[in-house]
C-alpha cells in the first residue's frame, strides 16, 4: 500500500462528500445478504462502506486512478471486477482508513460501533479541560479516531498513538495526515512502548475473549478483561498531576457486579474518579458461547480517573 496515494484518495472521498457509518459485523453480513452478493454500482458508499465487489470502469476517473496507485484495488472473480483491501468510515467531518469486511485477520485494524461510543465518550469525559499543550497518548490506536477525535476537543501540545500492529499504526498515519494532525507513533505494547507521563490517556482495549486470540478482539482472561485491567494500571502509573485517563472497554457482569472495579479498586486510590455504563448490553451474541455461561450480559463502560493534586 502507498501511504502518499492512501492520503490522496481519502481527501478525494472528503472532497466528493462522502459519509459511511461503519456498522456491525452482523449488520455488515445481513446488509451482503441482501444484496444477493451483488456487484456495487458507482457508488461510492458501496465500494468503500460496504466492501462491495464492483466495476473499475463505473468509478469516477480520479477515484479509480487514485485505488490503482494507493494498491488496494484487488481482482475480484473472473468478471473483471474488483474490491478495496480497506474501507472507509466517517466520524464527525473526519475520514478513517480501517479494514476490509469481514474483519477476520489477525492483523484487521477495526472500526465499528464501539468507536462511535468511544468518541462519544471522550466528548464527555474530556468537558471542561482547559489546560493547553496537553501531552495526549492513544493506547492501542487502531485506526487513531480516539487519539484524533480528542486532539479535536482539546488543547493538544503532543499525540502519540500506539498499537501493537503495525498496520493499525499505518493506518493510523495516514488518517492524522489527512486530518492535519501531527502524530507521533508508538509500535509496541502499550505503555512499554512510550516514555514518559502523559496529561491525557484515551484507550478502546479489545475486551472479547476471543478462542482464536486475535489481537483487535481478544481481551485476554478474566473474560476478556485482563488487557484493559492492564492498560489502566499501566496508564493511572503513568499520569502527571491533574492527569486523566479514559478508558472505553467491556465487562463481562457476573451476579450483578462489575469485576473490572474490583480488579483496580487499589489502584485508584488516590484518584478522582467515575464509571458508568454507557451500553448496558453490547455482543449479546457471545453468551451464545460457553465461556460466557455464567455471564449475564456484556456491558459496554467507560473510566475516567483524574489524578489528584
Amino acid at each position: 500500500m502507498n501511504a502518499g496515494a492512501l492520503a490522496g484518495l481519502l481527501r478525494a472521498l472528503a472532497a466528493s462528500g462522502y459519509r459511511f457509518v461503519t456498522p456491525t459485523p452482523l449488520t455488515h453480513e445481513r446488509v451482503w445478504r441482501h444484496r444477493d452478493g451483488g456487484a456495487a454500482t458507482g457508488e461510492l458508499r458501496d465500494v468503500f462502506g460496504w466492501n462491495l465487489p464492483f466495476d473499475p470502469l463505473l468509478l469516477p476517473t480520479a477515484i479509480r486512478d487514485a485505488l490503482v496507485a494507493a494498491g488496494i484495488a484487488t481482482p475480484f472473480g473472473d468478471l473483471g471486477l474488483q474490491r478495496s483491501a480497506l474501507r472507509v468510515a466517517s466520524l464527525g467531518e473526519r475520514l478513517y482508513w480501517h479494514s476490509s469486511f469481514p474483519t477476520d485477520a489477525a492483523d484487521a485494524v477495526f472500526f465499528g460501533p464501539d468507536t462511535y461510543r468511544f468518541a462519544r465518550f471522550i466528548e464527555q469525559g474530556l468537558q471542561g479541560e482547559q489546560r493547553v499543550g496537553l501531552r495526549l497518548l492513544d493506547i492501542g490506536c487502531g485506526s487513531g479516531a480516539g487519539g484524533l477525535h480528542a486532539a479535536g476537543v482539546v488543547d493538544v501540545g503532543e499525540l502519540v498513538v500506539n498499537d501493537i500492529n503495525p498496520a493499525a499504526l499505518r493506518l493510523a498515519a495516514v488518517n492524522a495526515e489527512v486530518a492535519g494532525q501531527p502524530v507521533t507513533l508508538a509500535l509496541g505494547d502499550a505503555l512499554s512502548a512510550v516514555d514518559g507521563d502523559f496529561d491525557v490517556v484515551v484507550a478502546n482495549p479489545p475486551y472479547i475473549a476471543d478462542d482464536a486470540h486475535r489481537a483487535y478482539r481478544d481481551g485476554g482472561d478474566g473474560l476478556g478483561r485482563a488487557l484493559s485491567v492492564r492498560m489502566a494500571r499501566e496508564a493511572l502509573g503513568r499520569l502527571r498531576p491533574g492527569g486523566r485517563l479514559l478508558l472505553y472497554t467491556g465487562v463481562a457482569i457476573v451476579a450483578g457486579r462489575n469485576p473490572l472495579l474490583d480488579d483496580l479498586a487499589d489502584d485508584l486510590r488516590g484518584f478522582d474518579w467515575r464509571c458508568e455504563e454507557l451500553d448496558p448490553d453490547v455482543f449479546g451474541e457471545e453468551l451464545e458461547r460457553a465461556a460466557y455461561r455464567r455471564c449475564e450480559r456484556i456491558a459496554a463502560v467507560g473510566l475516567v480517573a483524574t489524578r489528584m493534586g
